[in-house]
């Protein structure tokens, strides 16, 4: 049941598990890894030394490939890239920034290297820069995200288009069904975020896990565009932001407004009317905290059960 994806990082299902900050930690990503899918590690919310104990605690947990995911906007990357060097990492997904700045580097360590885009234009500088595979994210996810609000059904099919890279699909994505439409489209697997945030082991809080699953239709919004665009849960903190940029906010301002720690305030340590809470429109489908091991079964089961509806899917 090989595909390009499971080819490339020689897993079961072309699942992969998001690196997202606050909540993808070594239990996460191992037990992501674990059950056939391919896990990865947030980096954005590490300092360099909880980055490699988490590396060799996930080494401990799984003998299977599981990577790293690494914002390139985030202090202490040279650092954070030293030691997924020497600790022997084999694969590294990089976001928010020029793929052309580690991409060569890690390849001649022999490191697998994916690179998340959110439109055509950087997915092909991804390609020229000699990444392995992309991750076409559109803009229903979670977190740091596209300034064109691309939805991943409409991105997808233009990046199939634009390049002939293996190809993940991410945004919006939680279900086999979702899997499967994504595959229809052009990508040979895909990346999900917020479905795994609500996970047991789920380094999030407790209090944002259940406010996940709490949230409905309309409870996220893109903001923040004038910085960083990030998606949110509505909350307190939305709400300040929302009314500055209603008053004309500078970017001066909205950084004032936003400070420092304000994601970890949130999803980490369970502040849910002050911190920032990133997650993705998909939260408005998410009913249950499960284990990691049984979302990748549920989403690979349900995906082949309904398979057989769509032609031309290889897996």
């Amino acid at each position: 049941m090989a595909n390009k994806i499971t080819s490339l990082f020689s897993i079961q299902y072309p699942i992969i598990q998001a690196g997202m900050v606050w909540c993808s930690g070594w239990r996460l990503a191992s037990s992501v890894s674990n059950a056939g899918g391919l896990g990865l590690i947030g980096s954005g919310s590490m300092y360099p030394e909880v980055l490699r104990e988490h590396i060799q605690k996930c080494k401990k947990a799984t003998s299977k490939p599981f990577g790293v995911n690494v914002p390139l906007l985030y202090p202490d990357i040279e650092k954070h890239m030293e030691i997924i060097i020497n600790e022997g990492v084999q694969i590294v997904f990089t976001s928010a920034g020029n793929p052309k700045t580690w991409t060569q580097k890690l390849k001649d360590h022999g490191i697998t290297v994916v690179h998340v885009v959110s439109n055509v234009k950087f997915a092909e500088k991804s390609q020229s820069a000699g990444v392995d595979a992309i991750v076409a994210e559109g803009f229903e996810a979670g977190g740091h995200n596209g300034r064109e609000e691309t939805t991943t059904f409409c991105l997808i099919p233009m990046v199939r288009k634009a390049v002939d890279l293996p190809l993940l699909a991410a945004g919006g994505i939680a279900s086999g069904r979702a899997m499967l439409g994504a595959m229809a489209l052009g990508a040979d697997g895909v990346q999900v975020g917020s479905r795994f945030a609500a996970s047991v082991e789920s380094s999030a809080h407790p209090l944002f896990k259940e406010k996940i699953i709490q949230a409905q239709e309309g409870d996220t919004e893109l903001i923040m565009k004038q910085l960083t665009p990030v998606r949110l849960l509505k909350n307190d903190f939305y709400q300040l932001v929302k009314e500055a940029e209603l008053q004309g906010a500078g970017k001066d301002e909205l950084r004032l407004l936003l400070g420092k720690g304000r994601a970890k305030m949130g999803m980490f340590e369970g502040n849910l009317n002050d911190g920032e809470l990133e997650i993705g429109q998909i939260s408005a489908d998410i009913s249950e905290i499960l284990p990691a091991g049984d979302i990748v079964k549920e989403i690979w089961n349900e995906f082949t059960v309904h398979r057989s509806f769509f032609c031309g899917i290889e897996i």
